[in-house]
């Protein structure tokens, strides 16, 4: 410290080296503000273990309060979970093969994007044939009193798409209003996610009216998913491009609507058909395109189950819990 010739302590001397440390660590809190990671957007998928290399999931409770996953794999590949952690294989919808979906698949016994259910005692599971690429797709539909490997009846063609339709028949999601009447929507590209009406005794298709209810313009959307949650039908669906790997853009998109068949909007009132759709899951880090969303009502509350791609491209589940705001929108915490 210095003193005046009188011997006297000089305010300076005290007042500005704080003022320089003071500005040494705005300085410094500044830089690690700048320089620390960017936080994530989105919650991270829930802890799963186990066989978790799914693509395309649906998942269903049990009566006995056990799970049931479908997914995309030769002949329709299900896994299972007593505790929506733990999961193993549990075989395939068809281990003899589906030889009625070849005239689609081009030989394959690789069947698409599964919507599992269990209504009226039994379980009820609509799939896609096709190609990549390619709009010469069907629909089907198989049923079971158990959901196991090798116990799935056939029930028939629900709907079929040629090229020269200006429609994708793939990624079937059934829903049920609450006037009880059967809704299947479905669709990729093309000219968007398009919603048929079905016969509740046969889960088939009831009539040739086919509505449209989300697209964009001929860009990427496919995997609807409808829920009625409230006063609201929810219209969940994947934007960009899935089936890349680790370069996969698939994001979760959603609207809304009071009437099961639209018009849904987002929550700008942007309407569905003409692009519209709220995000709320986007890959992040090592998560990699989410997306094609399936919603499951569980004891805690809502549960999105999904796939993802991990940094080596591997295709896993991803599990979270949906809830919605004060606004009546969803989240995933």
């Amino acid at each position: 410290m210095a003193l005046t010739a009188a011997g006297i302590l000089r305010i300076e001397d005290i007042v500005v080296p704080s003022m320089k440390r003071f500005s040494v660590l705005l300085i410094a809190l500044a830089l690690a503000v700048v320089m620390a990671p960017e936080a994530a957007a989105y919650p991270l998928p829930g802890q799963v273990t186990g066989d978790v290399g799914v693509h395309d999931p649906s998942m269903v409770k049990r009566p006995d309060g056990s799970y049931l996953v479908a997914h995309t794999g030769n002949d329709i590949a299900l896994k299972t979970s007593t505790d929506r952690t733990a999961f193993r294989n549990a075989g395939s919808v068809f281990p003899g093969g589906a030889s009625w979906t070849s005239t689609y698949t081009g030989g394959s016994r690789n069947l698409w994007a599964p919507d599992i259910s269990y209504r009226n005692g039994q379980y009820w599971l609509y799939y896609a044939a096709s190609t990549f690429g390619s709009n010469r797709s069907a629909i089907f539909l198989a049923t079971s009193t158990s959901g196991n490997s090798g116990t799935w009846t056939n029930r028939g063609l629900v709907v079929e798409s040629r090229t020269s339709d200006n429609f994708n028949a793939i990624d079937p999601d059934l829903v049920v209003d609450d006037q009880g009447r059967w809704w299947l929507s479905f669709g990729s590209f093309w000219s968007g996610i398009k919603l048929i009406a079905l016969n509740p005794s046969t889960g088939l298709r009831s009539d040739t009216t086919m509505r449209s209810i989300a697209g964009r313009g001929g860009g990427a959307i496919e995997a609807p998913n409808i829920v009625k949650r409230g006063s609201y039908y929810y219209l969940f669906v994947s934007f960009d491009l899935c089936c890349r790997g680790a370069s996969s853009t698939y994001r979760v998109m959603v609207g809304r609507s009071s009437s099961v068949t639209g018009p849904y909007a987002d929550r700008n009132g942007v309407a569905m058909t003409s692009g519209g759709g709220t995000e709320i899951l986007a890959g992040q880090g090592s998560v990699h395109g989410p997306g094609h969303q399936d919603v499951l009502a569980d004891n805690d509350g809502d549960v999105l189950t999904y796939h993802y791609y991990a940094n080596n491209g591997a295709s896993l589940l991803g599990i979270n819990l949906l809830a919605f705001d004060s606004a009546g929108w969803p989240y995933l915490h």
